[in-house]
């Protein structure tokens, strides 16, 4: 199977997730240059604003250990629910356009990419300082 590790380790991060209000688990795992997958999952806050998604977890450790390049972006929940306004951009912002699987409880995959998640992206080349 295609991406078989990526879409595994999305769903072991689901496991980790720590969604005590919502019990609205995620996990998710991008791969980087080389092939590593590197997870995150959802870290909620009892003032919900504050709720770190996994989408930006994993891209965030990945930074941290100072990854730049991405090849593709796996999210895991129940329902195959697809990432919020602020992850496909922060998607979009790291990773241009790489491939996006949605994965559901029955492993069934919606295959989509950050391109059509996020048309006409605002990036950083529109900054004139940049």
């Amino acid at each position: 199977m295609e991406n078989e590790k990526l879409i595994k380790i999305a769903n072991e991060m689901r496991d980790k997730a720590y969604a005590p209000f919502s019990k609205y688990t995620v996990g998710a795992s991008v791969e980087v240059e080389g092939g590593k997958i590197i997870g995150g999952c959802n870290v909620e806050s009892a003032s919900y604003g504050l709720t770190a998604c996994a989408e930006r977890v994993a891209l965030y450790n990945a930074i941290s250990k100072g990854y730049t390049s991405f090849n593709a972006i796996a999210v895991a929940s129940k329902n195959g629910g697809f990432p919020c306004g602020a992850c496909r951009q922060v998607i979009w912002e790291l990773c241009e356009n790489i491939p996006v699987l949605i994965i559901d409880n029955e492993n069934g995959i919606t295959k989509t990419s950050s391109k059509e998640l996020l048309p006409n992206a605002f990036s950083k080349d529109k900054l004139e300082n940049y």
